[in-house]
């Protein structure tokens, strides 16, 4: 079911000063950007080892807190400005992993669907509330290099 972990996402105050800081001074490389629906900067993605990023959003803008509300958070709760935003968990098998959720009464807080960014992805939360994607990459993605 769970395969690895496939990244750790916060929202950045300043994604000049995060990349700096992961890049330049822990020494990891960027890896690639993922763009929201209005061609926007939404996403920098650091590669820690394969198939295994930190995830910056950009600071909020209003059609970023949109879009991250609408894939990111349960209905209702507010976007974040900056801190932790998710954990994502690598999985080989999203319809599995949905139904096994379904089995032990695990809210299922999006259901699979392909995201942007070319992959399959499931959200729930843990009973603190704190979010968790589960994420299929597609062969096309660029999480899958």
């Amino acid at each position: 079911m769970i395969i690895g972990h496939a990244h750790t996402a916060f929202t950045a105050t300043n994604m000049d000063r995060s990349l700096q800081f992961y890049c330049d001074a822990l020494g990891l490389a960027h890896a690639f950007s993922v763009k929201n629906e209005q061609g926007e900067p939404w996403i920098e993605y650091v590669k820690i080892a394969p198939k295994q990023y930190i995830e910056l959003f950009h600071p909020t803008s209003t059609s970023n807190q949109q879009q991250t509300t609408d894939a990111h958070l349960t209905p209702g709760d507010p976007a974040k400005s900056q801190g932790f935003h998710h954990i994502c968990l690598l999985v080989d098998d999203i319809q599995y992993v949905a139904a096994t959720l379904a089995e032990k009464d695990i809210p299922i807080d999006v259901a699979p669907k392909r995201g942007i960014g070319k992959n399959w992805q499931m959200w729930t939360h843990d009973p603190d509330g704190n979010k968790i994607e589960f994420i299929q990459p597609d062969d096309d993605s660029e999480h899958a290099k």
